[in-house]
């Protein structure tokens, strides 16, 4: 084969979803693992339905993906006129003819065939007609559509997913071409710009099985080289039904907002239905790159994860530089410290957010989440159920209070000396370790989990740790009850 060609053509009647973007996904993987060209072509032809919106919408999401295309993006609503030519050539030829049954009679003319044991398909009388006569009609006004010839025998392909396929062509209507106002098929449309992109490995999904004998039988009554053909399992959710909205969020702007990194959804939507030939889970761009090849595509549908894919961005969260992740990070801060959650001068403490949440984050809005006491006193904010549990004892004020003395007069701030301290001062008091360590995270971080509190400790410093302690003391001997939630 000469340079591999291979194309995306999206349709902008609706949001680029997250089953579409694979299959965008595998093209460009083939394309690049290939040294070859990706090529976008939107096909626009469905005027009603066809928005700029959803053309920029899918255009904006590949971008963000990295899936950048190697000429300029062709529109199949400026190829009318070629598409024209095509079924006048495929008219000329004698492989297409005018047809005046319409489509009611041509349902009836199909169903008398089967009822009488003959073929499966609808065979037109009218493509027997001569010449003169079909212009004669035509002249004469008679509404007509252009249907193809289609031969007898069979159409057989090897498709580089599913293997042989054959397909009878006495179960292949004579298929229309151009409607009765004159606008072609996508049947033509397809294969007229697809030839002339000189698209040469068309990948895409199973749903257009169906299409490629039809597809070949024009392209062999053109001359035209046909391409290698690859088609790809659909996308199927937990319930084993077909992706959509149902399932959750599918256009891939919303998995964007969602927080969701460009690599995640290119690492998860790449290994969903293919497999690199080992064990590994989680790819980087340039590993898909070298290893995507269409022999590791299953014949058989996947199954979308979304905690599957929540778990991978976590851990492309956890790859990130940390300047990276602060970039991410950064414009959430800059939220709520508008909104007034955060103080002025938040920012500053981005670097401790990230370096204690970085490797248990989901989603860049857990460091301002789930890390919000990185950035702000949790006065108001507090685990109620740990809160419930952990703050009963009523001694609790007394050993917050010691604790806080006993840090105040530290004079090294290490996790180390950190809970050596607080291990002395529980010993001291003849009270179990659990009856301090526990309140003191609750007191810091108003949470009853997360990061190494000795780590958080030291990276939010004495003065905080100290006054966060005393405050939670005072609260607690005031009101008798941990702050509500």
């Amino acid at each position: 084969m000469s340079e591999m060609r291979v194309r995306f053509a999206p349709s902008p009647t609706g949001f680029l979803h997250i089953g579409g973007v694979r299959t965008a996904i595998f093209n460009w993987l083939l394309a690049r693992h290939n040294g070859g060209k990706f090529l976008i072509r939107i096909e626009d032809t469905d005027k009603q339905r066809s928005t700029e919106e959803f053309e920029a919408d899918i255009l904006d999401a590949l971008e963000w993906l990295g899936l950048t295309a190697d000429e300029e993006h062709l529109r199949q609503s400026t190829r009318l006129t070629f598409h024209k030519e095509v079924v006048d050539q495929l008219v000329e030829r004698g492989h297409a003819f005018r047809c005046f049954v319409s489509p009611e009679e041509a349902a009836k003319i199909k169903e008398a065939e089967r009822e009488a044991g003959g073929i499966d398909a609808f065979r037109s009388p009218d493509r027997d007609l001569s010449s003169e006569e079909s212009q004669r009609r035509a002249d004469a006004g008679e509404p007509h559509a252009i249907r193809f010839k289609v031969p007898t025998g069979s159409i057989r392909f090897e498709d580089a997913v599913h293997g042989v396929i054959e397909t009878p062509c006495n179960t292949i209507d004579d298929f229309i071409l151009m409607r009765s106002d004159g606008t072609p098929v996508y049947m033509v449309a397809v294969v007229a710009d697809d030839f002339e992109m000189a698209v040469n490995f068309v990948l895409r999904g199973d749903d257009h099985i169906t299409n490629t004998p039809k597809q070949i039988m024009i392209y062999e009554a053109l001359g035209w080289p046909v391409p290698t053909f690859a088609h790809v399992p659909l996308i199927l959710g937990q319930d084993k039904k077909r992706l959509s909205k149902r399932h959750g969020a599918t256009a891939v702007t919303e998995y964007r907002k969602m927080g969701y990194l460009p690599e995640a959804i290119l690492s998860y939507m790449a290994m969903l239905g293919w497999n690199p030939g080992d064990d590994r889970e989680l790819l980087n761009r340039e590993e898909l790159i070298e290893a995507f090849d269409t022999k590791g595509i299953g014949s058989k549908s996947a199954t979308f994860d979304e905690q599957k894919l929540e778990w991978v961005n976590a851990q492309f969260i956890s790859r990130l530089p940390d300047a990276e992740l602060e970039l991410a990070v950064r414009p959430l801060v800059a939220e709520k410290v508008a909104s007034g959650e955060f103080p002025a001068g938040a920012g500053k403490m981005l670097p401790v957010a990230v370096k204690l949440l970085k490797s248990r984050a989901h989603f860049p809005v857990d460091f301002v989440e789930k890390g919000f006491y990185v950035f702000t006193e949790p006065t108001t904010i507090i685990d109620e159920k740990a809160a419930k549990k952990r703050l009963k004892d009523e001694g609790t004020p007394t050993w917050l209070d010691g604790l806080a003395t006993a840090y105040d007069g530290l004079d090294e701030w290490s996790e180390e000396s950190l809970e050596n301290a607080m291990r002395e001062y529980a010993e001291g008091e003849e009270i179990g370790f659990g009856k301090v360590i526990h309140p003191v995270r609750l007191a810091v971080t108003a949470q009853g989990a997360g990061p190494s509190l000795f780590e958080i400790l030291v990276e939010l410093g004495k003065e905080t740790v100290v006054r966060r302690l005393r405050w939670l003391a005072g609260f607690l001997r005031e009101k008798g009850t941990p702050p509500e939630l």
